[in-house]
């Protein structure tokens, strides 16, 4: 994983703080009544904060917002950043305060002064999310980042709170990193032998190869692999942390490394891009590396189709007809449809192996999805109420936007096939995310509490998201965390 910033904590100490190098940043809220900590800080700057109050500095800025001054007249340090923050501060503004301090981090030390801070942990969190880079394959030398200090009255208390906040920021940087990652890197092996190395959390690692799915009949996941030369994969991840005996969530992931469309091949433009066809499989990697980490007290099994769908004497063709683990045969009409046969064997082997509470699978789907809720929001579908408002509801807590999208039997009617039971695709370019959907939910028992989240939209974008450079967001790792917290873990 990238590490962009290493953490500490210390005692409030107005010494060191004048004699602090780098960055120091203080809070201030925008009625401009300082806090205790701001008026040392102003002391030393010989009144610098109020003279900014005064003069209205302040009364344009949103909560988050930042103001910096060069070479601050009584600090040592070359910059102090003035980030505006109520007391009362909400969760989500706390986040955004440390995004802010995220953007400015480069590689100068930072001394954050955190008395008083509501939310402390989710300022460090906001911080840290925004100072990742993907940094791997660059040449030119890079600088050391310049570690963040949080400087708070109970460095202790405030330490042992963060650390699981910091695990589920390592989580997410495992996704981006393997979102990030080109192709030619992240291979189907590769990636399965990433996550093995998990095994060191307590988890139970175990890899099905082409031999042991073609045993079992998953004709789908195999055949949108037949034309890469990188071996088909399904690697589980097993975190028995509950109770012994009791039902895991199930959460699946679509593992595409890279997808060309295969003979329907994709345009050129933009195909570059599709390294991140596994961002679905990264997400519950991500996921299962910070349940692992945290001790999570529930039984989550992960489960990663990882495949590599390219054109080739052997590639599957438009017409031909392939048969599931379910059994069901489907009339493959567009080879670029491929991550829905993936899931439907990923998803019916998890039934029988696991026999789980419940499924949420992930997927950069369709690009229909990015058509109806932009680059902004990830499509939801479901066929059963309860889980899916309680994802929901951990993903508005998390602050990655997600809708429920309509499902329906009519929609089912545009999949009919003359020569198999089902096609891929339906007959035309309306409904693509939803007849998607629709596809994946025949193989989901009628009985299984099943989510499918299309996440082509908000896996990787071309802009800065608040909590996230251009790339890789890792959206979803912490809602799924979330979500296993407060619907399986005591307490």
């Amino acid at each position: 994983m990238t590490s962009p910033v290493s953490v500490s904590f210390a005692e409030t100490d107005l010494d060191a703080l004048a004699e602090a190098p780098g960055r120091v940043a203080v809070f201030v809220p925008s009625d401009g009544r300082l806090s205790p900590s701001a008026r040392r800080v102003n002391r030393l700057t010989k009144g610098a904060l109020t003279r900014m109050v005064e003069r209205g500095a302040l009364d344009k800025l949103k909560p988050g917002d930042l103001i910096t001054l060069a070479w601050p007249s009584g600090l040592a340090a070359e910059a102090l950043d003035v980030v505006v923050l109520a007391r009362n501060a909400t969760v989500e503004e706390s986040r955004r305060a440390g995004v802010a301090l995220g953007r400015v981090k480069g590689d100068k030390a930072l001394l954050v002064l955190g008395d008083p801070l509501r939310h402390p942990v989710d300022v460090l969190l906001g911080a840290v999310l925004r100072a990742y880079e993907f940094t791997t394959h660059k040449t030119a030398e890079t600088k050391p980042a310049g570690g963040l200090t949080l400087m708070v009255g109970n460095p202790a208390a405030i330490e042992a709170a963060a650390g699981p906040v910091l695990s589920v920021a390592e989580g997410v940087f495992l996704t981006r990193d393997l979102v990030n990652e080109p192709a030619n890197h992240l291979t189907t092996t590769e990636f399965a032998a990433r996550i093995a190395t998990m095994a060191d959390l307590g988890l139970k690692i175990s890899v099905l190869e082409e031999k042991d799915m073609a045993k079992l009949g998953m004709g789908a996941l195999l055949s949108v692999g037949h034309g890469s030369i990188s071996p088909s994969k399904l690697v589980v991840m097993e975190w028995q942390g509950g109770a012994k005996g009791e039902a895991p969530l199930a959460l699946v992931g679509k593992g595409v490394i890279f997808d060309t469309g295969g003979i329907s091949m994709k345009p050129a433009a933009g195909m570059e891009d599709m390294t991140m066809d596994m961002g679905g499989a990264g997400v519950v990697t991500g996921v299962m590396h910070i349940l692992a980490r945290r001790k999570a007290q529930a039984n989550v099994v992960g489960l990663v189709g990882l495949v590599e769908n390219m054109v080739s004497d052997r590639a599957t063709r438009p017409g031909d007809v392939v048969t599931s683990m379910k059994g069901d045969t489907i009339e493959v009409i567009n080879t670029d449809a491929e991550g829905r046969l993936v899931l439907a064997d990923v998803l019916w082997y998890a039934q029988e192996k696991y026999k789980p509470r419940g499924i949420i699978d992930l997927a950069t789907l369709t690009g229909a999805i990015i058509i109806g809720l932009g680059h902004e929001t990830a499509g939801v579908f479901s066929n059963d109420d309860a889980l899916c408002k309680a994802f929901l509801k951990a993903a508005e807590a998390e602050g990655e936007a997600a809708w429920r999208m309509p499902m329906g039997a009519v929609y089912d009617e545009k999949l009919a096939s003359q020569i198999a039971d089902m096609r891929n695709v339906g007959g035309g370019r309306e409904a693509g995310s939803i007849t998607a959907a629709q596809f994946l939910k025949r193989f989901v028992r009628a009985d299984m509490p099943w989510v499918h989240l299309d996440i082509a939209g908000v896996a990787s974008v071309k802009a800065d998201t608040p909590y996230a450079p251009k790339g890789a967001s890792g959206w979803g790792v912490m809602a799924l965390n979330r979500l296993v917290a407060e619907m399986i873990e005591p307490g």
